[in-house]
């Protein structure tokens, strides 16, 4: 009753059902008299089917019958149909013939009506329900005691397809106990005849219900496609503190790559930990830029570069040219682009940043129309320990690449920068705060090639982040290595990552108002490094501290304790899509930052290690990196 109270969906299902009532009894009584229901007293005809639509929203209200939900309507839930047309067949019937002894009312008209009446409830529930899924498939669903019990996370699309699946297999692993939703809008409902039975929160209390009625769950699975990472975390917390392990659901497109075959559980990825809500994207926008157009890569077979490549591929480029130094890193991304795209336009090119003719005779002879920087030293320790190299690739590179572009005619250079050019601790954040210098004075100075600097945090699982490393010291036994237990860092997706840089450049390629500003990426929460450790440590199956042990080894040269996306001084401007802001830091006119450059470059080249930190820090007045010698 109290859930009928706050549920517009259900009193329109009510709604419904009383209305098919009111129609089912003259349309039985039509059916068994014919056209002779004409001499049937009107005001009889009346208080008949006054009384059966009464009687019926009755028994309709207390039967349960509006925990099921319309788009997962089941076998269960035309048992419940039946059931409920039961009751209100019998209570009718009964009630009737105290009353009125079922004066000029064939008593045929009863059956008559429980099949009408079924009819009319059942049918718009499975028409709804075949429309949504396209076919007959999720209909039929069967138990199987045998299979081992668990409790589904999310009541939604995912819930009800493994839900029927399970059901329709006589041989499946899993018998779904329970449901439970992330949000309160469907406690109480049913989905194929699985109960929601309550919130996240409310696990504990979920489960020891379950153990008492002998249907303790022995796995809590995800359903959710795109939960957020603090429900997952959440959820990580609740499954050690109850003993039961947490997996998810393959993805709704594997679903699809799949049919007819069982799916299979997937331990939860440490992506899941750290997601956030995904952006709504102008994707139709992001084609739009690509498409048809001649784009180049630098950097092709990084990280980013690599996914960058991959998401331009998937957009029809008209052509599209590798740029990277590492030979085997090129031959790897051009070897999956040629199995995935084999009818695509594409050139695999060595060539360094570093080497301005290289670079000149590439897009001399490739006419990109844009350009995407993915190119750069990024490992912090190692550029701290080799200055010269740091400056020649990430600000070097990053000018020879522009006043190429410029040269060339090129539309758009896009340029990925990092949240270590914000008050930069370390050489890499210094050089690549000049880069974003570079691209920011270019762009105010040049009317023919529009410069597009992104900036963001920590990629998950790239090359020589922490989470490979995790993963190694994991597969080794541990300990797991954390230079600070109160570090922290951004986190996101190299595919989150790539998308957002790929609207920046729509944005930018559609505006003249963002000219010299930086967009900056909305990173979510920062994550502590000492939880990041753990919670990969649980999800290996072990317990922190107890199976595997986590060491502080302290900062490393250059390392700061925890990152920021911009300087304090610095406002925010949102733009017209979510997940991405402009910032406007400190800009030089280029003819000076040239003049300076040249200098600098000049240092770097001798190798003049022992004076480049100071000549950084003059450039970048925010360098807080140690004094030279």
């Amino acid at each position: 009753m109290r859930f009928l109270a706050h549920k517009s969906r259900a009193f329109l299902a009510f709604g419904h059902d009383l209305v098919m009532a009111a129609l089912s009894f003259p349309l039985s009584l039509y059916l068994r008299l014919g056209p002779s229901i004409s001499d049937t007293p009107t005001e009889l005809l009346v208080f008949y089917t006054a009384s059966f639509a009464g009687i019926a929203g009755v028994v309709f209200f207390f039967t349960g019958l509006y925990r099921g939900i319309w788009r997962y309507a089941s076998l269960p839930d035309l048992m419940g149909v039946i059931r409920a047309t039961t009751f209100v067949m019998l209570l009718f019937f009964a009630t009737m013939f105290v009353a009125t002894r079922l004066a000029e009312m064939p008593r045929s008209t009863v059956v008559i009506n429980w099949f009408v009446l079924a009819a009319l409830l059942g049918g718009p529930r499975f028409a709804y329900r075949i429309v949504k899924d396209r076919g007959l498939d999720h209909i039929l669903e069967k138990t199987s005691r045998e299979a081992i019990p668990i409790l589904l996370i999310g009541a939604g699309d995912g819930a009800a397809a493994f839900i029927g699946e399970m059901a329709r297999d006589r041989n499946a692993l899993y018998r779904v106990v329970g449901i439970v939703g992330v949000r309160s809008t469907r406690v109480g409902r049913e989905i194929g005849g699985v109960p929601v039975l309550g919130r996240i929160e409310e696990l504990p209390e979920i489960v020891a219900a379950l153990e008492r009625r002998g249907e303790k769950p022995q796995r809590f699975l995800i359903s959710i496609q795109d939960i957020e990472g603090a429900a997952v975390r959440q959820l990580l917390d609740l499954s050690e503190q109850l003993a039961i392990p947490l997996a998810r659901l393959p993805r709704m497109t594997d679903f699809k790559e799949t049919v007819g075959t069982q799916r299979s559980i997937e331990p939860i990825a440490i992506e899941d930990l750290l997601g956030r809500p995904q952006a709504v994207l102008d994707r139709e926008g992001m084609r739009a830029l690509i498409a048809g157009r001649r784009v180049l890569v630098t950097g092709a077979g990084g990280t980013i570069g690599s996914e960058l490549v991959r998401q331009i591929a998937a957009s029809d480029p008209e052509r599209l040219v590798l740029f990277d130094s590492g030979e085997y890193a090129l031959y790897t991304i051009d070897r999956e682009m040629g199995e995935r795209f084999p009818l695509l336009s594409r050139n695999a090119v060595v060539g360094d940043v570093r080497d301005r003719r290289r670079i000149e005779e590439v897009l001399a002879a490739e006419t990109p129309e844009l350009v995407f920087h993915a190119a750069a030293l990024k490992h912090v320790p190692i550029v701290e320990a080799n200055p010269a190299e740091g400056v020649l690739t990430n600000v070097m590179g990053t000018r020879n690449l522009a006043e190429s572009c410029i040269a060339a005619g090129v539309k758009v250079m896009v340029m990925i920068s990092t949240d270590k050019a914000v008050n930069p601790a370390n050489v890499m954040g210094a050089t690549k705060r000049l880069a974003e210098s570079v691209c920011q004075a270019l762009d105010l100075t040049t009317t023919g090639t529009r410069f597009v600097t992104v900036r963001f945090g920590n990629v998950l699982g790239s090359t020589g982040s922490v989470v490979p490393l995790f993963q190694r010291q994991l597969a080794a036994g541990g300990p797991l290595t954390v230079t600070h237990p109160n570090i922290t860092r951004f986190f996101m997706t190299v595919r989150e990552a790539v998308e957002l840089v790929l609207q920046s450049s729509v944005l930018a390629s559609s505006s003249e108002e963002e000219r010299g500003k930086i967009f900056v990426l909305d990173m979510g929460e920062p994550v502590k490094i000492a939880d990041l450790a753990r919670q990969m440590i649980r999800l290996a199956g072990f317990q922190p501290e107890k199976d595997i042990k986590i060491e502080f080894v302290g900062l490393r040269p250059g390392e700061k304790l925890y990152e920021e996306l911009f300087y304090k001084n610095e406002t925010l401007v949102p733009t017209k899509v979510d997940g991405i802001q402009l910032a406007a830091p400190r800009m030089i006119s280029y003819a000076e930052l040239s003049e300076a450059l040249d200098k600098l470059e000049e240092v770097a080249h001798h190798r003049r290690n022992d004076i480049l930190p100071a000549l950084l820090r003059q450039l970048v007045p925010e360098f807080q990196g140690a004094e030279d010698d």
